[in-house]
């Protein structure tokens, strides 16, 4: 049975908040901008290019005039003294030219293509880099608002094409002006009102790409989440790391049957737009094939009066078809360019997209009297309700802290405000008695050794996903070996086909797959990479290890850790009873706190979780 199609309520596209076009176009000098940093020859050379091939079209079209012309004459005149070589040397002359001037438009057109070729795959790279260097800089909370996903997603859509595309754009409507100008001056000659008919045949066809330009930018900006949704479902499908439940679980068709919905919603849309742009073009396109027809059948008549010569009507009916052409040209540029500022102001919105610049500069504490909590509060943007409610705790140096509760408790809330990933709603936290919001970021964060519960697989070799742990240290041998003694995951490696040099995951040739209790284990050494880090943060770190791999692994993460502050999140009790305090949450709140002894003569919460843990292993 087919799952019943998902109820999407959006509103209509022209709901959308339309962009005023005055405030778009000023993306044109930050794009040329882009563009010449990217690669200032390839950005000259087009320029040159361009200009040589404006220049050119009104040139071989007068000649042409000239041709026609020389050989009137030369039909006409019937010497009989004169060979035809003679009679011909001004004509072939003519043609010699025409010849020349057609060859080089065609390399100044081919050398156009090629430099813009080359420059769209550099400019690709500049960009996609800028987007990624400007996630570096955001805060952990960005990443978990779906509107900051939107734009994300908006800014990468077409973000390395767009900025070429605009420049190609803005040289191309300079080469038609220049054309058409050129054109302008040889028309006027035969009438002001032939430039006028020219000017205003292609006026609807702009009107009309503009509006429907807009109208797909806006569409575009309304369903990027579908279009993340519609992602997200191609990953679930294709991806290695879900097919085992997707297989087991026989989601398949489910997953299939809502990919193909968003995308029949989508392609409707498209489909709407593409026919009523077709329609429309079509019939304004006819208004301009009238305005030259009739220009056509204006010239003829003037050449049969007698009032211009065959050559005079050849060339401008050629003038008046490449000059109605340019001009459409020009119009459908600047509807492109327009197009084109959409996006880029969907680029530069996310580049420009204000992220707090961390203040502190403090590489020193005050003292040595460990982590304090004071009156810790804090709230998940855009939420009302507090995951952690007046939290106080303090850790001092060597200390091992332990902190156990029911999942959703706010316990790896807490790990994220004390390593900086998140800032206290109110209260605060100081290390070594100084606020850690005045910590200078880069010493705070290697002063801590982090393993969440969730932590990375990295598709990388053994060695690497050891040696992320201290990316100054990230291919040094000797330290991988030494943390990952630490570990306790050397015995495995060992066993691998190459050591540390192993391929780990399925998405590369060669990749070997580990189990989740030897992932653990690379996590853990990872951790150790950081050989001054004195404070270790632990969040689940044995929970896929059987119970006596976790002894033993504790007993050794004990005995290399005496001179270390640890917090450690955990559900085994055997392992939190090692530590020198423990807190009980719930709720957002420290419920109890205490030893291990004094917590069971308490004889509250943890006492309970305790004995049900141990009647577990009777």
């Amino acid at each position: 049975m087919r799952e019943p199609k998902p109820n999407y309520t959006l509103p209509p596209v022209e709901s959308q908040k339309k962009i005023p076009a005055g405030s778009l176009f000023r993306y044109i000098g930050k794009a040329f901008l882009l563009v010449w940093e990217t690669n200032r020859k390839l950005t000259i050379a087009i320029a040159v290019l361009t200009l040589i091939g404006g220049i050119l079209p009104a040139g071989i079209a007068y000649v042409g005039k000239l041709i026609v012309d020389s050989v009137v004459i030369a039909s006409r005149s019937g010497s009989e003294s004169l060979s035809y070589f003679t009679l011909s040397l001004p004509s072939l002359t003519y043609v010699s030219i025409e010849a020349a001037a057609i060859i080089l438009l065609a390399a100044s057109q081919k050398g156009l293509n090629v430099c813009q070729s080359l420059l769209k795959v550099l400019l690709g790279q500049k960009v996609n880099e800028l987007i990624l260097e400007k996630a570096l800089t955001l805060e952990l909370t960005h990443f978990e608002d779906p509107e900051f996903y939107d734009k994300m997603t908006q800014a990468r859509t077409g973000a390395s094409s767009r900025p070429l595309a605009l420049i190609n754009r803005s040289f191309g409507l300079c080469q038609s002006a220049i054309i058409l100008f050129t054109f302008t001056g040889l028309i006027l000659q035969l009438s002001g009102w032939a430039v006028l008919l020219l000017l205003v045949a292609g006026i609807p066809s702009f009107i009309a790409e503009t509006k429907f330009s807009e109208h797909a930018f806006r569409l575009f900006r309304w369903r990027s989440p579908e279009t993340r949704e519609q992602n997200y479902l191609e990953t679930l499908i294709a991806r290695e790391d879900h097919a085992k439940e997707v297989q087991l679980f026989q989601l398949g068709p489910m997953l299939l049957d809502r990919y193909r919905f968003i995308f029949e919603r989508l392609y409707k849309e498209d489909r709407d737009l593409t026919i009523k742009k077709g329609i429309w073009g079509y019939l304004l396109g006819l208004l301009s094939t009238i305005a030259f027809y009739s220009a056509y059948a204006w010239i003829v008549i003037k050449a049969i009066s007698g009032n211009i010569s065959l050559g005079e009507m050849t060339m401008y009916l050629v003038l008046f078809r490449q000059g109605q052409s340019t001009f459409s040209s020009i119009l459908t540029s600047i509807g492109g360019m327009y197009e084109d500022n959409l996006y880029l102001a969907n680029l530069y919105e996310f580049l420009e997209q204000p992220v707090p610049i961390p203040q502190g500069k403090i590489k020193e504490g005050s003292n040595r009297e460990g982590i304090r909590f004071e009156n810790v509060s804090f709230t998940y943007p855009g939420n009302t309700e507090p995951v952690l409610k007046d939290i106080s705790i303090h850790l001092k140096p060597s200390e091992k802290l332990a902190i156990v509760g029911e999942n959703g408790s706010g316990k790896t809330t807490l790990i994220k405000l004390l390593t900086r990933l998140y800032t206290p709603t109110s209260g605060r936290i100081l290390l070594d008695g100084v606020d850690l919001q005045d910590w200078d970021l880069n010493v705070l964060r290697k002063r801590i050794g982090v393993i969440f519960q969730n932590f990375v697989q990295y598709q990388f070799t053994v060695g690497e996903n050891i040696g992320v742990g201290d990316v100054d240290h990230l291919t040094d041998k000797e330290e991988w070996v030494s943390a990952s003694e630490k570990g306790m995951s050397q015995t495995f490696i060992k066993n691998l086909p190459a050591d540390y040099g192993t391929q780990l995951g399925k998405w590369f040739k060669g990749g070997q797959e580990l189990s989740g209790g030897q992932w653990q284990k690379l996590a853990l050494s990872r951790a150790f990479m950081r050989k001054n880090a004195d404070i270790l943060v632990l969040d689940e770190p044995t929970s896929a290890m059987d119970a006596e791999a976790e002894m033993n692994i504790f007993n050794h993460f004990r005995s290399l850790t005496g001179d270390k502050m640890v917090v450690l999140i955990s559900h085994r009790f055997s392992t939190v009873r090692m530590a020198d305090q423990i807190i009980v949450m719930s709720d957002g709140k420290i419920m109890e706190h205490g030893s291990h002894e004094e917590l069971l003569k308490i004889n509250g919460r943890y006492a309970h979780l305790f004995s049900l843990q141990a009647a577990g292993y009777k």
